[in-house]
Order: structure tokens, then sequence, then C-alpha cells
């Protein structure tokens, strides 16, 4: 499909310099310390006190060690963080925290850097066992609890997640039965579905579980609430009426003793109920602040986000940090002779090479800026700054997306990053490896991906709907006629846009139109708004039919809720990547970020250049004219790609990578001493090629 009218090989170096604005810096066209810092984010002093915690060698993994011993170590690194105090900054100010939740997550998920395994054990204890305690307890809870979780003499599993209900939280079968005469509940996993599984320090060191079960009381199941459950003496044993068994051995994060917990009749007292928003009284009579229990539920596991937006984040970083390995190299390696017969090419010089890695660096940076977005909303509600109801749900669902978005990305990034660093990619001493096997569950932690976009599409859903409620006759007749013209009017508080790009007659004048931001953003809010309305059409018939038909109607068009709702996402990365970029002042730092930020825009709509031609939103002129167009931004980026990835910030500590550590270079540069001196020397053998060349 591409127009093969504009080729990147027929962009000089002084076409790529016309482009920046007038007294642009030849040499350092990007400010990377201005950068680096815009990049650090909203918290960058708590952003750099982890990385230089991450730097640390105590900190680091340790290849090749066992399961035993990679465990222990880790445990005895969260020590090092308790000392640190660094991860206590989210608990309460009275206990020795900071209350800063936004810059507490900043600097958590930068621990991804050092070992996963690290991140994750240290969330496991802090960021949801401490979490559920603080969030969803009364201050006696805090005062009893917390000051043991915070300093490590509690380590504790957060048991929610069952072998037979993964992400389906409200259906889980672990019971806690209320018993008015002993003023206990009754803890049981009736069979073993309902054993508690994949629970970080279940399997070894954890001595409590918040533990979330169906609470009953007077004969009336009021839903899933969590309870605090002691799980093991001082000896490491089992209490009784509790057991469990050891994970063993993952796909990753072996650092973590993950785990399964079943329960059998365990009493525990009544007031072991974490009741901020439910509690039962000594007669057994229930009471909540929140009447619906629809609502109570999705409050309770709201308070819970952080998972998401940490993951989010760490996500990120380990982007990040794989692109500055993988170009770092490719800016390095050379491979084959493509013209010259004394110099072989650098191999990010080739376009595929480019193609690989620059527009997987515009997403990133498109997710740094997101999640900063992500990490402002979640601290205004936790500090309570911004705290409704409509400012929870937007935060669930932005968690939600960008999770989704940026932990598959984690991986497509890993592998690929992997595999442009050849043989070397595949050697756990360049780290590649062992990251994606350990972000591996990450697109299950805290959600599987595909239903957490599902609960961003129904949102969309929703907001759709309450659009047109109420609205007469001649509104639904006006909006349907402008459906049918093509014009869409958008439920994300952008303006309404014409929907054709008219089509210009030429690529040159149609690569130039696409280089509007206004022009971006309609195509890809357009399809956007195309999509959900689709969709919503399509289940109107819903509220007509039996629970079994609207089942299966909404079932038909699950799929094409999903993918509406990964556009959404995508739309809000590419609006926070625009945002961002109106800050920036340094001209040539801001054309070049210009061209990474249409390089992601403009991929969003190459991927799905088929939605755009079957729906009339683009022209084939137009559709040609993208690809031909994001050729030319990977020759102009290709200059810039080493301070793109240099204001990442991470250093060697960081990458511990030997093939980003500048030994490729030095390889290179001792061939190409070698074969000069060779050459100079006169005694260099004849190629039998160049002798059949003068024969002819």
């Amino acid at each position: 499909m591409a127009d093969t009218t504009i080729r990147p090989d027929e962009i000089t170096r002084d076409d790529v310099l016309a482009d920046l604005p007038a007294g642009a810096p030849d040499g350092s066209r990007v400010n990377v310390p201005d950068l680096a810092h815009r990049l650090l984010g909203t918290w960058p002093e708590q952003r750099l006190n982890a990385r230089a915690l991450a730097a640390r060698e105590e900190f680091h993994r340790i290849e090749g060690q066992n399961l035993d011993e990679h465990r222990e170590r880790v445990f005895g690194q969260l020590k090092l963080l308790v000392e640190n105090g660094q991860v206590l900054r989210a608990f309460p100010v009275a206990l020795g925290g900071k209350d800063d939740h936004g810059g507490n997550i900043a600097g958590f998920e930068e621990l991804v850097t050092a070992d996963p395994s690290l991140q994750i054990k240290s969330g496991v204890q802090w960021g949801l066992f401490g979490s559920a305690v603080m969030h969803l307890g009364s201050p006696e809870h805090h005062a009893k609890w917390l000051p043991g979780i915070m300093s490590l003499d509690i380590p504790g599993a957060f048991a929610m997640t069952e072998v037979g209900h993964g992400s389906d939280v409200a259906s889980i079968a672990t019971t806690a039965t209320y018993d008015p005469e002993t003023q206990e509940f009754d803890i049981h996993t009736p069979f073993r579905a309902a054993w508690k599984d994949y629970l970080g320090n279940a399997a070894v060191h954890g001595k409590a579980a918040t533990l979330f079960a169906q609470l009953i009381t007077n004969g009336v199941n009021h839903g899933v609430h969590c309870f605090w459950v002691p799980l093991r003496d001082d000896e490491g044993n089992f209490l009784p009426g509790i057991g469990g068994e050891d994970d063993g051995i993952k796909g990753g994060l072996n650092g973590i003793d993950n785990g399964k917990l079943h329960f059998t009749h365990v009493r525990i007292p009544r007031t072991n109920l974490l009741n901020r928003y439910g509690d039962v009284a000594e007669d057994g009579t229930y009471s909540s602040p929140i009447s619906s229990p629809g609502r109570r539920f999705f409050t309770m596991l709201g308070t819970l986000v952080q998972g998401r937006v940490s993951l989010d984040g760490a996500a990120v970083a380990a982007s990040a940090v794989a692109l500055q390995i993988a170009i770092t190299y490719g800016s390095q390696r050379r491979q084959f002779n493509a013209a010259s017969d004394t110099q072989e090419e650098v191999i990010l010089d080739y376009q595929r090479h480019q193609r690989r890695l620059l527009p997987k660096l515009a997403t990133t940076y498109a997710e740094i800026f997101a999640h900063d977005q992500l990490l402002v909303k979640f601290d205004g509600v936790f500090s309570g700054k911004s705290d409704t109801e409509d400012d929870r749900q937007d935060l669930e669902t932005l968690a939600a997306g960008l999770k989704s978005l940026s932990t598959w990305h984690a991986l497509d990034t890993l592998q690929e990053a992997r595999e442009a660093c050849g043989g070397a990619g595949f050697m756990v001493g360049n780290r590649l490896t062992s990251l994606r096997a350990d972000l591996d569950v990450y697109v299950t932690f805290e959600g599987d991906n595909n239903v957490l976009l599902q609960l961003v599409g129904k949102r969309l859903l929703g907001d759709y709907a309450k659009r047109f409620k109420g609205a007469d006759a001649a509104t639904l007749a006006r909006f349907a006629a402008e459906q049918a013209r093509g014009r869409v009017v958008h439920g994300t508080g952008l303006r309404s846009l014409a929907q054709t790009v008219a089509d210009f007659g030429s690529t040159a004048r149609s690569v130039g139109h696409l280089q509007n931001e206004a022009t971006q953003r309609e195509l890809l809010t357009a399809r956007v708004e195309g999509m959900v309305a689709g969709i919503a059409g399509r289940l109107r018939a819903a509220s007509k039919l039996s629970a079994t038909d609207a089942a299966a109607l909404f079932n038909a068009n699950q799929n094409q809720l999903i993918e509406a709702a990964r556009a959404h996402t995508e739309l809000l990365q590419w609006e926070a990547f625009t945002e961002a970029l109106a800050d920036v002042t340094d001209p040539g730092t801001k054309k070049v970020l210009t061209w990474l930020r249409d390089l992601f825009g403009l991929g969003l709509i190459e991927k799905n250049l088929s939605w755009y031609l079957i729906n009339g939103r683009l022209s084939g002129q137009r559709a040609s004219a993208v690809t031909a167009y994001i050729d030319r931004l990977l020759a102009r980026l290709r200059p810039h790609a080493l301070d793109l990835v240099e204001a990442f910030g991470y250093t060697q500590e960081h990458l511990r990578a030997p093939v980003a550590s500048g030994i490729e270079a030095e390889r290179q540069d001792e061939a190409a001493a070698y074969f000069a001196n060779l050459r100079a020397s006169g005694t260099a053998p004849v190629q039998e090629k160049s002798l059949k060349a003068k024969k002819k």
C-alpha cells in the first residue's frame, strides 16, 4: 500500500537539517537534559531517588540463582527498602509515612530496573497487602497492623484470586459466615476451585493475609468483603485449619514465593473484618455507608487500583530500558557492505531496523506522558484533592486501559529488542530475555487485559448512552443523518469535525495534510466514535430481549467493544503526547518530538487503514500517503535516536547489558583499524570476485 514516490533513501542529511527550526544547533538538536527532566514527570525527585536505589548492586538480580536463593535475596532486599524508607511514602504521616501517593508510585515502579521480582514483591507487601488494611480498614486496624506491615515484621499475602475465578472477583467462592454466638467469622473454602492461588508471600514468607470472601450474616450474602486472617506462627508453620501449596518455578518473577492457600472453617474475630465500607454488629446486623451492593463492591476494589497504576508505569520503564539497549547496540553494530567496499553499514541505518524500533520508541514516549497524567489523577483521588465518584470512575477506567496497552507493548518491545540485538539479545547477560519472562505475567496481573478493556468499553457505552438520554426524536434523527453523511460528534470532549479528509490529488499534498495535528486528532477520534456508535446501535435491541438472548448479543459484539476500548486508550495516549509537546520550548527538541508524536499517531492510523478505507475516512491516495510519510519520519528521526533514548535517564547500572556499554563500538573500531592497516600494508589478499571483474 506504500506510495514509493517518497523514499527514505532520497532524504539526505541536508533535508533533515532543513526541517529544523532556525538557529537549532547542528550537533545536538535535542536538548537531552531538558527532555530527560520532562520525562521524569510530576515527581522527579522521588523518581530519581528510586533510580539511585535501583542502581545499587545489592538490589540487582543475580542471574542463575536457584528458586530458594532468589526468593531469599529478594526478601532481604525488602528489608533494605524498609531501612531506606522510600517505599513507605504512601502511608500515614502519623505512622512514619508521607501521605505521598503519587510520589510513592512514581518511585516504586522504578524498582523494575533492579529486578522485577523486587518490584512486585514489594508491591504485594505494601501496595496490596498494606493498602488493603489502609484503605479498607478503620483507624483501629491501622494502629494495630500497619506498623508491622511497614516494618516487614508482618509479611503478608493479598488473598483475592481463586483457582476458579481469576478476574471475576465478584464470583469468588470463599465464604466468611458470621456466628453471633461467638462473634466470629468462619472462613471456609468449600472446594478446590475456591482455593486462593498465585499469591505472593503465600508459599514461604507470609504471616497474615488480607482475604476476600463472600460475607454472610443472618442468612444474607452481602457480597465480597476483606478480612484480616493470620496464616502462620513465628516458626513459619500454618495455623490450624489453614493449608497451602508452593506454586514452585514460574515462567518469570521467581524471586516471589507465590502459592495457594485454603481454609477449613477457620475462626477469626468479628473485628478482623476491614469495615470501612461494610460492618457487622455483634448481633449480626449488617450496615454499610453504600446501599447499593454493586457500587459498594466496585468502590472497595477501586481503592486498590494502585496495582494497575504501578504496573502501567513499570511496563513503560521496562520498554524504555529495552529500547535504550537495542537502539544503542543498533547504532554501533555494523553488518553487510551496503555502499562501501571498506566499511560495513550500521544496522540502525537500515530502514527495516528503524521500522522495528522507532515506532516502539514513539509509543513508549506516548505512554510516559499518559502515565504521568494517570499518576496525577491517582494522587488527586487518594490525597482527597479530587475524590468524587466521577474522579474514581475516571481513574479506574484510565488505569484499566493504560495498563492493558503498556503491558502488551512492553512484551512486544522486549521481544523486538531481543531480536534486533541478534544472538547477543538472547544472552541472559544482556537482560532482554529475563525481563520479558518477568513481565509476561503483567498482562494478567491485576486483571486480564482483555477483561480490563471490556471494562473500558462498557464505560464508553455508558457515556454514549448518557448523551442521548431523554433526547427527542428530532435530535436522534439529526444524529443519524450526521452519521450517514460521515460526520461524528465526539464524546471525548473534542470538537465536532468533518469526516473525510479531502484528496488533494497528490501524495505530497496528502502528506502535508497528515502532518496537521487537527487531522490526526480527527482521524483517531472518528474511529473511536464510529466504533462505539456502531456497537451501541447493534446492542440497542438488548433491552427487549431475554437475559439469554441479550447476553448472546453482547457476546457477538464483545470483540468490537474491546477494540473500541483499545482505540479510545490509544487516543488518550496521543492526546497526552500532544499536551506534553505543547509545553516544550526548546525549538530543536520540539521539532523532533513533533516528528515522534506524528510517528505514533500515523502509526495508529496505518495499523487500522482497513477501517479508515472501509468507512470512507481516507481515500486510497491518502491511505498510501500515511505509509509514505511514516517512512520519511523514520529517516528524519534516525539521527536523533540516541538522544531520545539517552533522555530516558537510565545509566549503565540500570541497563546492565554489555551490548549497550560501548563494547560493540570498541569491537567495530578494532576490526575497522585492522582492515585499514591490512589494506595500507599492501599485503591484503585479492578477492576472487575482483579478479573475475577485471577479466570481464
